[in-house]
């Protein structure tokens, strides 16, 4: 570990000489690329820095111990030596987790899909309480929230299924472990008994894809419709088929965009959208065949799996992966999320660990 800490010290110090010299200064793109680096391996470099420093008070002290003869020094000495040896471990860990491989997706913004499942009227509520929940979420974070297509439910303000992108930077990092299925346990507003019913959405989490060339489409592998865009738009609605649907024909996926008035930008979100499916299947297809039988218990991201389970009689969260409940229902649905995606890092992160080193 400690020959790999070296070398990105070396290198953030090679990165650093490079962004002054009269070459990068003169390309931008160069720049743009060094700074990146730069930034990528900071946070290493700063927490190896103050792993040293630890290391070498531990030397000092011990060092000035032997000289001592002051009992109060020595006993003020002996305080800091066990404060800085109890901190070098807690920092080697953080070092391991720091150089655990990256996700090159983290950084990206996502496409997120939601789908009422199981329980009919009260399903598709679940599922607008969850689009709610996620837009809360980013807004928390500073992050912009643009819809792609959204399918409303008759009667209560339900969601058939909506897509949306969430762009900000970590969005992947903070939602990847979203995806699944997600159950609610309520009395619905029109049950009378107030018997509790169990209803079900799913949750997509993609990474946004911004180069094509991550994913390879054939232009005469896409079956292109335009129509009427449905919903409240006035005169425009009437008027211009705006709405874009998209079908993949080798692989059957479809996508289609309404949000937007402008054919072109509902045809580009559209693209995206495909994009960013095809490249998630083509990911989850590798996924598979390098883990084999082995899967790490908070990394599937199987949309088939039961992930968690919302109960408000008694007012608490479950993740079912890592066995975490959370209380404080309403603030979790209104985008307070931060300490379950938190533990979800965390636990992922542990396993990480753990596989590397098995």
């Amino acid at each position: 570990m400690f020959d790999k800490l070296e070398e990105v010290v070396a290198r953030y110090d090679e990165l650093n000489k490079m962004l002054v010299s009269p070459e990068v200064l003169a390309d931008s793109k160069k720049m743009i690329e060094c700074n990146k680096a730069i930034n990528e391996i900071t946070e290493i470099v700063e927490k190896y820095k103050e792993y040293r420093k630890y290391v070498d008070d531990v030397e000092f002290i011990k060092e000035s111990f032997k000289t001592e003869k002051d009992p109060d020094m020595k006993e003020m000495l002996q305080e800091e030596l066990r404060e800085a040896e109890e901190k070098i471990p807690e920092i080697q860990n953080q070092l391991k987790i720091l150089l655990l491989p990256k996700d090159k997706n983290d950084d990206k913004n996502v496409i997120v899909e939601i789908r009422g499942g199981a329980g009919g009227d009260e399903a598709a509520l679940f599922a607008a309480d969850l689009f709610r929940m996620y837009s809360r979420y980013a807004e928390r974070r500073k992050w912009k929230v643009e819809v792609i297509e959204k399918q409303e439910a008759s009667g209560l303000g339900g969601l058939k299924e909506v897509a949306f992108t969430i762009i900000g930077l970590g969005a992947y990092s903070r939602l990847k472990f979203e995806s699944g299925v997600h159950r609610v346990q309520r009395v619905p507003e029109t049950e009378a008994s107030g018997r509790i019913h169990t209803s079900t959405a799913t949750v997509a989490i993609l990474p946004e894809v911004e180069d094509v060339q991550e994913v390879k489409i054939d232009p005469k592998d896409l079956k292109i419709d335009t129509y009427r865009s449905g919903g409240a738009g006035g005169q425009h609605v009437n008027m211009t088929d705006s709405a874009v649907r998209i079908t993949h024909l080798p692989t059957g996926v479809i996508v289609q965009c309404q949000d937007e008035r402008s054919q072109l930008k509902n045809r580009e979100k559209a693209m995206k959208h495909l994009l960013s499916k095809l490249f998630e299947m083509e990911q989850e297809k590798q996924r598979t065949e390098i883990e084999g039988e082995r899967r790490l218990q908070v990394g599937t991201g199987d949309r088939a799996e039961k992930i968690r389970t919302y109960n408000f009689p008694q007012g608490r969260i479950t993740d079912h992966r890592i066995k975490l409940t959370v209380h404080q229902l309403d603030a979790f649905l209104d985008g307070d999320i931060d300490e379950m995606i938190d533990a979800l890092i965390t636990f992922h992160q542990a396993e990480l660990l753990s596989a590397s080193e098995e």
